[in-house]
């Protein structure tokens, strides 16, 4: 039997899991799923929108996956710190593979970032999202007018929805009630996307940048003279090139640049071929605003600066430029790709193929791609183990892992633990008189699968 250590619930981690048990070629594989939380589905819990339930449906799909009597779910596991680190994992099983995600935001790198008032956008999803390490995150937002999203992503077009969406539009998703509450308090009227590049480069989808369009009490308005700025968007003809997603994006915006304003309470604008170049405060020690350098088309797909500058004024600014992996104990690292390196999934020591160590989803590959993208990733890293288990299987074992990480001082969170989460937070919901909502901190998740002993500072 060959036994294999998954590190990591969420697509990339079960769509390997997934590969492992349904393949042929090598019987009895049996796989245990590792995640650092006590909850599974990693993303697809904790990064979609709360108000995308077509997506967050996908837990359905991965949940059966998990259920699968040869994966074995183990939450509350924290692979690379004292009590298990990378080497002694792979004591414990033929394979290790890790999909561990990209979990640290880029920095603008511009005077003012620390000012109190501007967050990551990865940290605002995380607080709306009930992710236990983000329950101690505060948003004023009863206090701002405005608010700023730096860049033009699906992510960026995420937080500007939620931030500009009614209490009443929320109140039927599992967003955690403090959440909800700090929403349904805010203050935010406006809401301004900003790109440095033009639309016909934004990396947003068309379906996202749709919903902005038909938000209930909602303006979206982009402004014609930037939209001009964009070379494709002037020229029909060039714009035919473009693919398919970026030609309906064009076609959106241009529809918003020609609409009048309903006089709603609220207005979403998305701003194109502005860099910021410095975060303004107030005497209060917040942010004040964004001061952003008017950049143009170089020609060559990028953008050059003019030397023109414009503030925007802000209450709240929100960082959204993308993801970086982050090195984890005990695995090698190329910190310029945020990756670990590998072949074909297969990790790289000293340009080597290490024996039984292995990666997928975005350690492996960046943070690129849609959900989907995860799975033929996946696929790619399992036939790399499965050619290797051969010579995997020869190994001894000592015997059941989880008694050996128990012995370490762990609280394994297995599937009846999370079972007893899924229960409460149902019944956190009905006495709220909602559907299910989620339990957004640690000693409370812990409590709930009967593991409150092991529960986190």
């Amino acid at each position: 039997m060959l036994r294999v250590a998954v590190v990591g619930s969420g697509p990339s981690g079960v769509y390997a899991a997934q590969t492992l048990v349904q393949q042929r070629e090598v019987p009895g594989v049996r796989v245990d799923v590792l995640d650092r939380l006590p909850a599974p589905y990693g993303l697809v819990r904790y990064g979609v929108a709360p108000d995308h339930e077509k997506i967050k449906s996908l837990q359905g799909s991965l949940r059966t996956v998990l259920e699968d009597e040869r994966i074995r779910f183990l939450g509350n596991v924290e692979v690379g710190g004292a009590a298990l680190p990378a080497q002694r994992l792979l004591e414990l099983y033929h394979a290790v593979v890790y999909c561990v995600g990209a979990a640290r935001d880029r920095m603008l790198g511009i005077p003012g970032e620390e000012l109190a008032g501007v967050h990551s956008a990865t940290a605002f999803v995380s607080w709306y999202s009930g992710h236990p390490d983000a329950a101690a995150e505060v948003f004023d937002l009863p206090g701002v007018d405005a608010a700023v999203v730096v860049g033009a992503g699906n992510v960026a077009v995420d937080v500007t929805r939620i931030l500009a969406r009614g209490p009443a539009e929320l109140a039927p998703t599992d967003m955690p009630q403090p959440a909800l509450g700090a929403l349904a308090d805010s203050g935010v009227r406006r809401v301004s996307m900003v790109a440095r590049r033009g639309p016909s480069q934004a990396r947003f989808t068309t379906k996202e940048l749709r919903e902005l369009g038909t938000l209930p009490g909602v303006d979206a308005w982009a402004d014609p003279a930037e939209l001009a700025l964009d070379p494709l968007y002037a020229d029909p003809g060039a714009a035919a090139a473009l693919p398919a997603v970026a030609r309906r994006n064009l076609e959106v915006l241009r529809g918003w640049a020609g609409e009048a304003p309903t006089g709603g309470p609220r207005r979403i604008a998305l701003r194109f071929y502005l860099r910021p170049v410095e975060i303004l405060g107030g005497p209060d020690g917040r942010v004040a605003g964004v001061r952003f350098e008017r950049t143009a088309p170089d020609g060559r797909g990028g953008v050059t600066g003019t030397g023109v500058h414009e503030d925007v004024g802000a209450q709240l600014v929100l960082r959204s430029v993308g993801y970086m992996g982050v090195p984890l104990a005990g695995l090698p690292f190329d910190p310029a790709k945020g990756t670990v390196p590998h072949a074909a999934g297969r990790v790289l020591r000293a340009g080597r193929a290490s024996v039984g160590e292995y990666v997928a989803g975005w350690i492996k590959r960046g943070p690129t791609g849609v959900i989907g993208t995860n799975r033929p990733c996946a696929k790619e890293t399992a036939s790399s183990l499965l050619q290797d288990a051969g010579a995997l299987a020869r190994r001894e074992l000592p015997g059941d892992p989880l008694e050996a990480l128990r012995a370490a001082g762990l609280s394994p969170v297995e599937w009846p633990g999370w079972l007893a989460i899924e229960s409460a937070e149902a019944e956190l919901g009905r006495s709220l008189g909602r559907r299910s909502v989620k339990i957004p901190d640690w000693p409370g998740l812990l409590g709930a699968a009967g593991t409150a002993g092991s529960a986190r500072a």
